[in-house]
């Protein structure tokens, strides 16, 4: 592998903090700001494959909880853009979450979308403990299957 990889995997991996970081980088990676753990999940696992399980599991917690501050904050935010509710494309999505309940947040780790659909299962006011469920769920799906995959291909080179 090149040394300018080996350089940015160390540098992205942050080894002097390790599963700390992945949990604060995967908890701000689900809320609304625009910020990816992957990076910071697969160069630690490149760099301590025997650690795949605490890793995955500890970005999935932490990329839980910040879908869960996500979904309160959407909860909360209810009120303030109740007199948007009769647009038609919002009617149309709102439609959509209502009629999947909980279950729609097994889709929080789409990027792009998934952040805003935890907000939206609050601002609904679906029941908040289905929803974490399915967050947490698609959440490990996605490290899981990422960090199998990019691992797996990263040995192939």
């Amino acid at each position: 592998m090149p040394d300018w990889i080996n350089q940015l995997l160390t540098l992205l991996s942050l080894p002097q903090y390790s599963l700390s970081t992945v949990f604060v980088v995967s908890f701000i990676s689900a809320t609304l700001l625009p910020m990816g753990s992957e990076p910071v999940v697969f160069g630690l696992v490149q760099l301590n494959p025997e650690q795949f399980w605490p890793v995955v599991l500890v970005a999935t917690v932490g990329n839980t909880l910040g879908g869960a501050v996500d979904w309160w904050m959407g909860h909360g935010a209810h009120r303030a853009v109740d007199k948007y509710r009769h647009s038609p494309t919002h009617t149309k999505a709102l439609d959509w979450l209502e009629r999947l309940g909980p279950k729609a947040c097994l889709l929080a780790w789409l990027p792009g979308v998934g952040d805003p659909l935890c907000a939206v299962a609050g601002w609904l006011k679906l029941p908040f403990w289905p929803c974490l469920i399915y967050m947490a769920i698609g959440k490990f799906v996605r490290y899981v299957t990422m960090t199998a995959a990019l691992t797996g291909l990263v040995k192939l080179w």
